[in-house]
C-alpha cells in the first residue's frame, strides 16, 4: 500500500472549485525509498527541479486523498524515511514474505536493492529506475500504479 503525492500548479477553479491538472510528484510506500517522479517533458528531472516547481508563487501540494501538505512535510516524506527492518542479516525484514526463497530472489524478482535507513530501493535500470537520490529517494521515469 502506498500513498501517491500531486502538485497542484495552481489554485482551483474559481468557477467550479475543479481543480487544474496536477503533476505526481511521486510515491511513497512502506519500506521502500520514496519514488519521486522525473518527467523530462514537463522539465523535471531531479529533487531540485521539485523543489522549484513546489516553491512557485499558487502552488500546492496534496496527497490521493486530497489532504494538503506543507511543502517541509513533503520534504520529509521524501527525505527522511526509514524502514523497520532491524537487522537485514536476520531475514526477518522479510517478514511476510515468506514465500520468497531468501533476500536475493526477492530483489531479483522485484528489481531492488537494500537502501538506506533499512529501506528497499529500486535497481538502477536505466528505463524505470534512473538513479539514487541523495536523501531516501529513487528517481522512477514512467506511470506509477
Amino acid at each position: 500500500m502506498g500513498t501517491n503525492y500531486y502538485l497542484h500548479p495552481q489554485a482551483d477553479c474559481e468557477c467550479c472549485g475543479r481543480p487544474f491538472e496536477p503533476l505526481h510528484i511521486g510515491k511513497s510506500s512502506g519500506g521502500w525509498c520514496f519514488g519521486l517522479h522525473v518527467i523530462p517533458e514537463e522539465g523535471i528531472d531531479s529533487y531540485d527541479d521539485w523543489q522549484e516547481r513546489w516553491s512557485r508563487p499558487g502552488s500546492f501540494i496534496r496527497d490521493e486523498y486530497g489532504n494538503a501538505i506543507t511543502i517541509a512535510e513533503m520534504k520529509t516524506i521524501i527525505n527522511e524515511r526509514s524502514g523497520k527492518h532491524a537487522n537485514w542479516d536476520s531475514n526477518q525484514w522479510m517478514g511476510p514474505l515468506y514465500a520468497y526463497k531468501g533476500e536475493q530472489y526477492f530483489h531479483l524478482l522485484n528489481s531492488s536493492q537494500r537502501g538506506p535507513n533499512f529501506l528497499l530501493r529500486y535497481r538502477v535500470d536505466g528505463v524505470h529506475c534512473l538513479g539514487h537520490g541523495l536523501g531516501t529517494y529513487d528517481y522512477i521515469a514512467g506511470e506509477f500504479s
